[in-house]
């Protein structure tokens, strides 16, 4: 159930049984030719919805207004700077924290987000927190690379699209059915994390959106098996996590 489609008088019941918490994190930026631009929200928000109806866990809020600036030369990207978006973060573990929430995990759907995450997680000592990607999960990652190889690349990915297909909607791929130039293994650990460069080099360098990623792989026929074994994994480990 979702934190802001509840009263305080449940919350204040849940917390007799629970102390935890799903917290999705995306990003509101552009996606590609056939990429929604909230594409990594609307895959964190799917797959910790699903996570907690499973795990009888409540979702906060999803944070979309996160750090983009590489991809501020796209129309429709929206990004904070990295430390507003760290003090929001801080904010908001504050919150829960004050609410009796102790277990607090992210449930994360965009790169750039992951090192603010990792430097604010322990700033409130009486909270565990936990941060990890939809496509982290073992099985998950086997799976996408199955499905498209080293054509997932790293941004508006196949297997994100997909996910957008199967819960939203399907866009005809335009200029996205030519495939990308392919990224190297040394180019994508370089930039990890989505450690990009300035805007305008960036739209330059990569001028339709894609950043490796062969998008008009993606159908909603692999978005829903990718979507219910991302919520099943995150289920388990969200389990798993309420025990430490």
């Amino acid at each position: 159930m979702r934190l802001d489609h509840t009263t305080w008088q449940e919350v204040e019941d849940y917390l007799k049984s629970s102390d935890g918490i799903l917290v999705p994190t995306g990003s509101t930026e552009q996606h590609g030719p056939m990429g929604l631009i909230g594409t990594d929200a609307i895959c964190a928000e799917q797959v910790a919805m699903g996570a907690g109806e499973r795990a009888d866990a409540l979702v906060a809020p999803t944070l979309a207004y996160t750090p983009a600036p590489f991809n501020m030369d796209f129309p429709g990207t929206i990004s904070l700077s990295v430390p507003l978006f760290e003090a929001l973060l801080g904010e908001i573990l504050e919150c829960l924290d004050r609410a009796g929430f102790r277990h607090i995990y992210f449930i994360n759907g965009h790169g750039a987000n992951l090192d603010p995450l990792r430097r604010v997680a322990g700033q409130v000592p009486a909270l565990t927190v936990r941060i990890r990607s939809w496509w982290d999960f073992e099985d998950v990652n086997d799976l996408r690379q199955n499905l498209y190889g080293e054509w997932e690349g790293m941004h508006a990915t196949p297997s994100e699209i997909a996910i957008t297909q199967a819960t939203h909607r399907t866009l005809a791929p335009g200029d996205a059915v030519t495939p990308p130039v392919k990224l190297s293994a040394e180019y994508i650990r370089r930039h990890s994390g989505d450690r990009h460069g300035p805007a305008d080099a960036h739209r330059k360098q990569f001028p339709d959106g894609r950043v490796g990623s062969h998008s008009a792989l993606a159908n909603p026929r692999d978005g829903f098996t990718l979507l219910e074994m991302a919520q099943q994994a995150l289920s388990n480990d969200y389990r798993k996590f309420l025990e430490t």
